[in-house]
């Protein structure tokens, strides 16, 4: 099978846009401050920017607040071209929960990380298109253990039900993952070993 490089996909949209002198509006869906630090900073030159908060997968509830609050701070902070806003999406753990059922015993980067990312990228789907947003995407990719293969595949299934466009990423590209742990250190950024949800945080501690 081969590997899409999602990357090459995204700087060529980004030609045709500025080659046409047009700054398309961007829902980007953001999982956490240090993974949206290096996407903002690409993305805010070529697109205007728009994140969306929304990770029910993340517990307890005061993790989830925690993230949230860094990721404001990184957005006041960051000296952007672009001002971008932040709307926050409504924390419902048992929506996740419901999302992964029957798959708890999962591996971690399996069938349940795929279900986590449909959901968060339905929900940016359908908030784009609601708001009329040209693109959306998601900071997912950035991270090493997420599966950009994968997240582009939903991607492109979901822009194609709520009909608005996927922005094809891989974030971790062009040391773009070196760059949000730079960026991270820089704005003094909170970092976490695991991705949000009770089972990756069981993984962690197990392989402690």
């Amino acid at each position: 099978m081969n590997r899409i490089n999602y990357s090459v996909k995204t700087e060529e949209i980004i030609k045709i846009n500025k080659r046409e002198q047009i700054m398309p509006s961007l829902l980007l869906h953001a999982c956490c401050a240090p993974c949206s630090s290096a996407c903002l900073e690409y993305l805010n030159e070529n697109f205007k920017v728009t994140v969306f908060y929304y990770n029910p997968n993340i517990s307890p509830m005061e993790e989830f607040e925690k993230r949230l609050a860094e990721e404001k701070r990184l957005v006041l902070e960051m000296p952007l071209a672009e001002e971008v806003r932040i709307i926050e999406g409504e924390y419902d753990h048992g929506e996740f929960l419901n999302a992964v059922r029957g798959l708890e015993g999962e591996p971690e980067g399996g069938k349940r990380c795929f279900e986590c990312y449909r959901l968060r990228l339905e929900k940016t789907a359908a908030l784009a298109k609601e708001k009329g947003f040209d693109y959306f995407c998601t900071t997912l990719s950035i991270s090493p253990l997420k599966n950009a293969q994968k997240i582009n595949e939903i991607g492109y299934e979901i822009g194609e039900k709520y009909g608005v466009k996927w922005l094809p990423s891989d974030f971790k590209k062009k040391e773009g993952y070196k760059r949000s742990i730079e960026l991270s250190k820089r704005y003094g950024l909170y970092r976490q070993n695991y991705c949000g949800c009770v089972f990756s945080k069981k993984g962690e501690e197990k392989d402690e």
